[in-house]
């Protein structure tokens, strides 16, 4: 993965690389699906990437894999996949199997450059991905439904960026949006497969669980 040397040299890799964004179904059958985790430690200086391998549509944990690596990148809105990416693809490099789609905690189409860390991981890798968010980074929305299932979609105008899906009764709905080689509607229903009683997807807080007991 090529670190560019500034935030412009940055951008100009986002804009290169998102026509390889291939935003319709192109994958096989889901049987393993994968969560990504990023944290940092010594302020920032080192990065620590977690990836958890689940089962599918089962969820039950099946491999994971820890990588730390000095952070190559500086924190800056719209380009973390510089700063985080390096560490994810050195714990995809340790799995004995590669999983069958990737859900990441972060933007894939809905993005400035409609191409967040879902995308460049997906494009990088050839795998299917799925950028789930916390939080909105651009777009408009339309108030989303009380009930698990209800979504609105994440518009810039007349685009559709992506989904606004509520994942639990009572709690925030999280931003999701295409990665690669996947359609948002099939998106849309692995999202809802991978969600349990919790807000976020069992990838998500598995790889989470796992980056911070290595932490400790």
């Amino acid at each position: 993965m090529k670190i560019p040397a500034t935030t412009d040299e940055a951008r100009r890799i986002q804009e290169q690389l998102r026509d390889r964004v291939i935003r319709r179904d192109a994958l096989g059958t889901v049987r393993r699906v994968a969560g990504v985790d990023v944290g940092f430690e010594e302020q920032g200086k080192l990065t620590r990437a977690a990836v958890a391998v689940l089962s599918y549509p089962q969820l039950d944990l099946l491999e994971y894999a820890i990588a730390k690596r000095p952070t190559p990148f500086p924190y800056v809105p719209g380009l973390l996949s510089f700063r985080e990416l390096p560490a994810v693809l050195d714990a995809l490099d340790q799995l004995k199997v590669l999983p069958d789609l990737l859900l990441c905690d972060g933007q894939g189409t809905a993005h400035p450059r409609r191409f967040g860390l879902a995308c460049h991981l997906g494009v990088l890798t050839d795998l299917p991905s799925i950028g789930v968010a916390k939080s909105r980074l651009i777009g408009t929305f339309e108030p989303v439904g009380p009930e698990k299932g209800d979504y609105s979609w994440l518009r810039a105008g007349e685009e559709i960026l992506g989904a606004v899906l509520r994942t639990r009764k009572g709690v925030q709905p999280v931003f999701l949006s295409v990665g690669h080689r996947i359609s948002l509607p099939t998106a849309l229903r692995y999202v809802l497969g991978c969600t349990t009683k919790y807000r976020l997807p069992e990838t998500t807080r598995q790889a989470h669980r796992l980056a911070s007991l290595e932490k400790d």
